[in-house]
């Protein structure tokens, strides 16, 4: 008896936890993005110009990101292609995660979920290709004060009720959506009705519940191997390696032409990442009823690896910019590999605050926020509602108050492709006049080649915070050993 009226104490707590929660990250009002006219934006390899030709303003005139002001340059191709990115935020009222009886990830989950959003352009790249945008990405609405205080107050009397009543969350019998394809019409209508089902798959993955591969539960509970648990803060080097974890094991046929690496202490070993790539996979074709539905191979949707005795590769290489704060000599690399087509993004932020870097203008990061609290949604229907998991708005920081440790993503489709990646990422890594050390190096060979953690067991050796024995280590600063 005293075991129940403990738990029910317990579950109280995590309610008004999850209240408060919801109101801080929930009240979020509409903010402003300033972009310069007279400088270009770059997001994620592609070039955007807002200043019009016949635009005759002053170099030191700034755009708002008002719905009026999206109108001149390339201002609507850049917020289409911006509201066409996966975004993954903090979410409530979804069943509990693994060994916890949390409820929501708001207020710790932030890095999770940029990891999350990394992984999920990894996918579109690999599925849809670079050009793909959403076709009713520039009907979002924009998060403004009235619709997020309104829903806020709501939920909070809602969150409340509940609690007082003593009643359960939802339930965790979620089964995983599969989608068939019946294109009908032109052949553009059936292409453009394919790319739309492999988009509405690729986000059911992230759902937030225990059946679904990519989600929250399923990296939480990998999260568990290493001592990390639900409410805990999770680095973005941690995260990398749980993301790997989280794409090895992922038993949907869809996702067997794809996979991940992760470098080793700031070097990616060419040899293991292109073992990467030569791996067999356990299905070389979509089978009858697989949640992602076979196409042409064109290098637009279809995943010309699943087809072929080569698999794609998400490259995460987990770095250091700087020590306490990031290197201003490292700023020109960022925005260099931010200017590459098949690099999918940055996750670090500002400390304890993640967030996904995408681009820049000038000497400011661009960026997609998770920290926004938003209602669980059943991605198990087969007409479940994207507009929550597509951000309108885009926000932009300065480079200076980036967090040193971040990780840095790419998307390799194939060997070749991996070359080039290798040759032209190496040719940015060279040390300039300023810079003494590179982000990371490319090594040909295994990194078992340079006997790194000799003495660990392979499990161990996958963590880069458990410390090799026989090296001295000096200072420990977030996910980081620095020797």
């Amino acid at each position: 008896m005293e075991n129940k009226g403990s738990d029910e104490v317990e579950k109280l707590k995590t309610k008004l936890l999850s209240v408060w929660h919801n109101v801080k990250y929930s009240w979020a009002l509409k903010t402003k993005t300033s972009f310069s006219r007279n400088s270009p934006v770059l997001l994620l390899g592609k070039c955007y110009h807002f200043k019009a030709e016949d635009d005759e303003k002053p170099a030191e005139a700034s755009y708002e990101s008002s719905d009026d002001d999206f109108v001149v340059g390339n201002v609507e191709a850049f917020r289409k292609d911006f509201a066409s990115r996966v975004w993954l935020t903090y979410r409530e009222e979804f069943p509990p995660l693994p060994a916890s009886t949390l409820t929501s990830d708001c207020g710790w989950g932030c890095m999770l979920r940029a990891g999350q959003m990394m992984l999920a352009q990894g996918l579109i790249l690999h599925f849809l290709g670079r050009d793909w945008t959403w076709s009713t990405a520039l009907e979002l609405q924009p998060l403004d004060t009235e619709t997020w205080t309104t829903t806020t107050a709501k939920r909070l009397v809602a969150s409340l009720e509940a609690s007082l009543q003593g009643s359960t969350g939802p339930s965790n019998n979620r089964s995983s959506a599969v989608t068939q394809v019946h294109a009908q019409g032109s052949a553009e209508e059936a292409d453009t009705h394919l790319k739309e089902m492999y988009h509405r798959t690729l986000i059911s993955w992230f759902g937030d519940g225990p059946s679904h591969l990519l989600g929250l539960h399923r990296l939480v509970r990998l999260g568990l191997m290493m001592g990390k648990q639900a409410g805990d803060w999770y680095g973005p080097a941690v995260v990398a390696h749980i993301l790997k974890k989280a794409v090895e094991e992922a038993m949907d046929p869809g996702l067997a032409g794809i996979t991940a690496y992760v470098s080793q202490d700031c070097t990616v070993y060419s040899a293991d990442v292109i073992d990467s790539h030569r791996a067999p996979t356990p299905g070389q074709a979509f089978p009858e009823g697989s949640s992602v539905p076979s196409s042409s191979q064109n290098g637009q949707p279809a995943s010309a690896s699943t087809l072929t005795d080569e698999r794609a590769v998400i490259i995460l290489v987990p770095v250091r910019l700087g020590g306490e704060k990031t290197n201003p000599d490292y700023f020109n690399f960022a925005k260099s590999i931010l200017s590459l087509e098949y690099c999918i993004g940055i996750i670090g932020g500002k400390p304890k605050h993640a967030c996904y870097f995408v681009g820049f203008q000038d000497d400011s990061l661009i960026y997609m926020d998770p920290h926004y609290c938003q209602s669980f949604v059943d991605v198990s229907t087969s007409d479940f509602p994207l507009q929550s998991y597509h951000c309108p708005s885009p926000k932009k920081m300065p480079f200076s108050k980036m967090d040193p440790s971040c990780t840095i993503g790419f998307y390799s489709r194939n060997i070749q492709d991996y070359e080039r990646i290798r040759q032209e990422v190496s040719k940015l890594l060279q040390p300039s006049g300023k810079e003494k050390y590179p982000a990371f190096t490319f090594v040909q060979g295994h990194g078992r080649d340079y006997d790194l953690s000799a003495f660990m067991t392979p499990e161990k050796r996958e963590w880069p915070f458990i410390r090799d024995p026989r090296r001295t280590v000096t200072i420990t600063t977030g996910d980081f050993v620095l020797l």
